[in-house]
């Protein structure tokens, strides 16, 4: 698969779209500190040939037009086109394995952060909830959750400490329109029974309170991994 980037290196006059129209100032670019001058910019453009082919261009034609595009604007920038290349079929959105490929200064970093992590889940013995990731790690496994599942798991544990009526399950996670058919207050004891067999030895995680809902209950060896902020309502 092979992607491409288009980067120039010269300051380049800001462009306007009426020929002729008054030319405002030149905002400041707020990655460049004070100090320093611009010198360019890195376009990353994530496709890789199959795409391009569906679409009826190539990528040598998208970069030449983008080169003569640039040169028609500003006639003195020069231009570098860099060709992104990666295994047939590696994962992946196709600008992440750009900017990667090319070695991005902030894509790098983020990687280095993903695979720390993936290095403390194999290390962790117990549960992982990813909330950033949507998954569940057991003893260095991943649980096979079904989305609907592992929507459940995470309403609980966003919530952790309180305890959820079937009700509010069913008005917060099930919505008219939804493909998958919207429960009653029996089935999501099905639902719930379903997601701790995959739990296994770690069910009671998620604790029944009788005759309300249920509940998360955090152990010493459940770990939880957040998108943001820890929950909406954690009280």
């Amino acid at each position: 698969m092979s992607l491409a980037a288009v980067q120039t290196t010269r300051p380049t006059r800001q462009l306007t779209a009426v020929e002729g129209a008054p030319r405002a100032a030149t905002p400041h670019v707020r990655a460049v500190p004070a100090g320093p001058e611009a010198r360019g910019f890195v376009l990353y453009v994530g496709l890789d040939e199959a795409k391009a082919a569906a679409a009826g261009t190539s990528l040598g034609e998208i970069v030449e037009a983008i080169k003569a595009l640039t040169a028609q604007f500003a006639p003195e920038a020069e231009t570098h086109a860099a060709v992104a290349l990666a295994p047939r079929g590696a994962g992946g959105r196709d600008l992440d394995v750009v900017r990667l490929a090319l070695q991005d200064p902030s894509a790098l970093a983020a990687h280095r952060d993903e695979v720390d992590e993936e290095e403390q889940d194999r290390a962790h013995a117990g549960v992982v909830v990813d909330i950033s990731r949507k998954r569940l790690v057991l003893d260095n496994e991943a649980a096979p959750l079904t989305y609907k599942e592992f929507e459940l798991l995470q309403y609980l544990v966003l919530r952790e400490g309180r305890t959820i009526e079937r009700a509010e399950l069913i008005s917060s996670l099930w919505r008219a329109g939804d493909d998958e058919e919207v429960p009653n207050e029996r089935t999501i004891d099905v639902h719930v029974r379903r997601l701790r067999a995959k739990l296994g030895r770690y069910e009671d995680i998620v604790r029944t309170v009788r005759g309300v809902g249920y509940r998360f209950d955090r152990h010493a060896d459940v770990s939880i991994r957040y998108a943001s902020t820890p929950s909406p309502d954690l009280f």
